[in-house]
């Protein structure tokens, strides 16, 4: 039986990167899947990928309203809510001394108070016995160059979880955080390596991690699996990082 069968799933930012991998596995799983992202055109690629009936709600998850109305919808068509997945995050690389004040909105924002308002809206529709999923980074915990803003607004995340995990105890919603190392995704594009930078970069990365190599977004997604399935069932409250054995370096 797949492990998903006739669960319905929410992952924010799910048209790219570890949150389309993670709705495509979900969605082979079983899983009725929807995706949350801002662009419209990349939702729609992201949707024909997935497959399996896969739905999206564009939006920005900054906006409450947009998680109000992702509840609105979830509730209306599906009745409630088994997997929660507050995944959309961006990443700009800056030493604090040329931080603006726009910088360091832009990365809170979405990584934080998108994260907790998201779960404040979809908790009422959450049905007893979900998971919830929050993608956090190895940066919250390990420190690395030009991390500062980014690493600060990830480490948060584990600090909601454990609040939640104690709070929604009693309808025994699970609580748990993913912590990917470095991830060959389109978003080391968007840190401004070329392509012809781009082998050296990897190798640079993949010698400060254990594994060798970077991870990729289908192992992130298998994780995620395991923490939205009854195979982790008496696991809440925990940080599960992802990341080739970095943090021990």
């Amino acid at each position: 039986m797949k492990r998903l069968e006739g669960k319905t799933a929410v992952i924010t930012g799910g048209n790219s990167g570890i949150g389309l991998a993670c709705a495509c596995l979900f969605a082979r799983e079983g899983a009725q899947v929807i995706i949350t992202g801002r662009r419209k055109a990349i939702l729609d690629q992201a949707i024909e990928t997935i497959g399996h009936g896969a739905i999206a709600i564009e939006g920005d998850v900054a906006s409450l309203e947009h998680h109000d109305n992702v509840a609105a919808q979830v509730k209306a068509r599906f009745g409630g809510l088994d997997i929660y997945m507050a995944n959309a995050g961006v990443i700009t690389l800056q030493p604090s001394a040329q931080v603006s004040p726009d910088d360091y909105d832009a990365q809170f924002n979405i990584n934080t108070r998108g994260v907790f308002f998201g779960v404040q809206s979809i908790t009422p529709v959450l049905h007893d016995g979900a998971s919830v999923i929050l993608t956090s980074s190895l940066a919250a915990t390990k420190v690395l160059q030009n991390h500062a803003v980014y690493a600060g607004s990830k480490a948060a995340i584990a600090a909601f979880a454990r609040s939640w995990a104690l709070e929604l105890r009693a309808r025994r919603i699970r609580i748990n955080v993913l912590s990917p190392g470095p991830v060959d995704t389109a978003i080391i594009g968007k840190l401004g390596i070329s392509d012809e930078q781009r082998p050296d970069f990897l190798k640079m990365l993949g010698d400060m991690i254990p594994a060798g190599r970077l991870g990729e977004a289908d192992e992130l997604a298998r994780a995620a699996l395991y923490l939205a399935s009854a195979d982790s069932a008496f696991v809440n409250g925990i940080e599960l990082l992802v990341d080739g054995g970095m943090s021990l370096t």
